[in-house]
């Protein structure tokens, strides 16, 4: 295959949180007693070495452009910790002059001038777990901070010098109103981040609220509450560019970005997954979930749960799966570029989704109309081989 190199990310995963919250369904460990968070940096940097290794030439030349610690909650590290891996990043990797570094933080376990630290370490843009400004809420999400805490947070991040914040929020929260999920977002807006992702809570498999399901606004409900967030936020100068995620301008998530344009990153840490793009096409792999396992394999071949060159039949659905969220679309040729396909093969599905008004008819541009984004799961399963 003919592929041309896209953008370069690096995802961090930090898997243990204080606390598991029940509609969690990420790979997050709630602590017991003291995890062994410098061994854990360590093994971060064997992972990346031995990838390195692996990937090879098909790294040669790409600078890393944006860097995101998720977890789990990243802001248990001591900021000498996130550092510290950062620097050894740098030592192995050319990063971007302007690489966006992210820190997930949950604002209940930030300590005071905690964010002064992370700062000095290298991060310049961190996302806070908010969910909600309501406490009961929050106590019924399992979530460890209060409404009042969860703002502190964000004003001591924006006094350490910290002026790239994302808020997280979700919305059709058990028994919310629409005038609750509104003051959710007016009382965000206050804040004055640059960022807010918007997003619906949904009960995962696996998960406590699956195996004992709060009481939820209904589908009606909730899209009115979708709506009417959105245009608040709008108004507000947050222009929607993902189904979730709103920005001012300038000032648009550029680590999710390469994610939905089909970029490729590195997955480093316990249970992360990455995607690379080389000679033999597009490569997924994955790294073995639990945190015991990871560090006995700090480097090893067991580190790796699980590596899969993604099939030419299941690269457009793989591809609109990302690109298709993107509110504005992505340049028709970026298709090509990111999975070496002609436009020959999605052409019927295209046609199909254009007759039911669910796609642009645009020779450039690959976009959902917004009956399309109403349906976007449906759109995507349009392109399924």
């Amino acid at each position: 295959m003919n592929l041309l190199p896209p953008p370069l990310s690096l995802y961090v995963h930090m898997p243990w949180c204080v606390r598991k919250c029940p509609y969690c369904d990420f790979n997050s460990h709630g602590v017991r007693g003291t995890p062994a968070y410098a061994d854990y940096v360590d093994a971060l940097l064997a992972d990346l070495d031995a990838d390195l290794r692996d990937f090879g030439t098909a790294l040669d030349g790409r600078p890393i452009a944006t860097v995101f610690f998720g977890g789990g909650t990243p802001s248990l590290f001591a900021p000498e910790l996130v550092g510290r891996f950062l620097d050894g990043a740098r030592e192995r990797l050319a990063f971007a002059p302007d690489a966006e570094v992210t820190l997930e933080t949950n604002p209940g376990t930030v300590e005071h001038g905690r964010f002064d630290g992370y700062l000095a370490a290298g991060v310049n843009r961190i996302s806070f777990g908010v969910q909600s400004f309501d406490n009961d809420k929050l106590r019924r999400l399992g979530r460890i901070h209060s409404a009042g805490e969860a703002a502190d947070a964000v004003r001591q991040a924006q006094d350490a010098g910290i002026d790239n914040i994302n808020i997280d929020l979700m919305y059709a929260l058990p028994e919310q109103t629409l005038a609750g999920a509104l003051d959710d977002v007016e009382r965000a807006l206050a804040l004055g981040p640059t960022h807010v992702s918007h997003y619906q809570l949904t009960l995962e498999p696996n998960t406590a609220f699956a195996a004992n399901p709060p009481p939820l606004p209904d589908d009606d409900a909730a899209w009115a509450i979708q709506e009417a967030c959105e245009a608040r936020l709008g108004e507000a100068g947050y222009g929607q560019y993902e189904v979730s995620a709103y920005a001012l301008p300038g000032r648009r998530g550029a680590h999710n970005l390469n994610y939905w344009r089909f970029g490729d990153y590195l997955g480093i840490g316990a249970g992360a997954h990455g995607k690379i793009s080389d000679a033999n096409g597009v490569r997924r792999r994955w790294k073995t979930r639990l945190p015991a396992a990871y560090l006995a394999s700090a480097g090893q071949p067991a580190r790796i749960g699980g590596d899969n060159l993604v099939a030419l039949d299941d690269l457009p659905f793989e591809y609109m799966l990302n690109a298709l969220r993107l509110v504005d679309g992505v340049p028709m040729g970026d298709f090509t570029e990111r999975t070496g396909l002609s436009h020959a093969v999605i052409a019927p599905a295209m046609a199909a989704c254009v007759a039911k008004g669910w796609l642009v008819q645009d020779a450039a541009t690959l976009k959902t109309t917004a009956l399309g984004q109403r349906f976007l799961n449906d759109v995507i399963e349009a392109f399924m081989a």
